[in-house]
């Protein structure tokens, strides 16, 4: 019976993956990824040789109509990001939405993802949370970062390196220089790092350390 598996994948150690991962990276017929080269790098260390696609942002809408086929042919499918679960800021809501449409079994395993450990470390209220992903870059990021001001929930953003001082300089301007907030990066990596404090004592502490990584960065609610 086919079946589409959304499989999480390590965001950092390689040992973070469950032993259902990598049974079901091998016995499926074909695993789709963000990029094949990394890909590899999990498949060799795990001694996996399941037939690796690419399965991308740039490609998605044009490739998806094939995998779409392959599952109604009877095959199992897997689709596995760089780091992480697919579709959480990565590629995976059309292929699942298609799925769901074309009567295809979705199984989204449970895994790595950056946001929970980040807010865990934080210290932050982690009872209710936003989950906001990467702010736009520039049309839509004033207004969201208006809305997102009054909002009383931790909120969660990712953010890349070169963009992380910017981005805490928004929420000066729009969070206010005392708000608290926890910057974590590396996660599950040698260099793993997480530095809490008021907007303007982060923003200190990498103005003085060049941001280096991937962020995941935790904002407290307005009170």
């Amino acid at each position: 019976m086919s079946k589409l598996y959304i499989i999480p994948t390590p965001i950092g150690n390689l040992e973070d993956i469950t032993l259902r991962a990598i049974r079901l990276l091998k016995e499926v017929d074909l695993v789709l990824a963000e990029d094949t080269r990394t890909s590899k790098k999990l498949f060799s260390h795990y001694n996996i040789d399941t037939p690796l696609s690419s399965f991308h942002m740039y490609n998605e809408y044009k490739v998806l109509s094939k995998y779409i086929d392959r599952l109604k042919s009877g095959e199992c499918l897997a689709l596995i990001s760089d780091a992480g679960t697919p579709a959480i800021s990565d590629p995976g809501f059309l292929i699942v939405r298609e799925c769901i449409k074309a009567g295809i079994e979705v199984d989204c395993l449970p895994g790595a993802t950056a946001l929970i450990p980040a807010l865990v470390n934080s210290g932050l209220p982690s009872d209710k949370f936003v989950f906001e992903g990467f702010l736009p870059i520039k049309k839509g990021r004033k207004k969201r970062l208006k809305i997102l001001s009054k909002e009383e929930k931790t909120i969660i953003f990712y953010e890349s390196p070169h963009r992380i001082l910017k981005t805490l300089g928004n929420f000066v301007e729009y969070f206010g220089s005392e708000r608290k907030i926890s910057v974590s990066r590396e996660i599950s990596k040698m260099f793993e790092e997480t530095v809490r404090g008021t907007v303007v004592e982060v923003i200190s502490y990498f103005e003085l350390n060049i941001p280096k990584g991937e962020f995941v960065i935790v904002v407290e609610g307005e009170k």
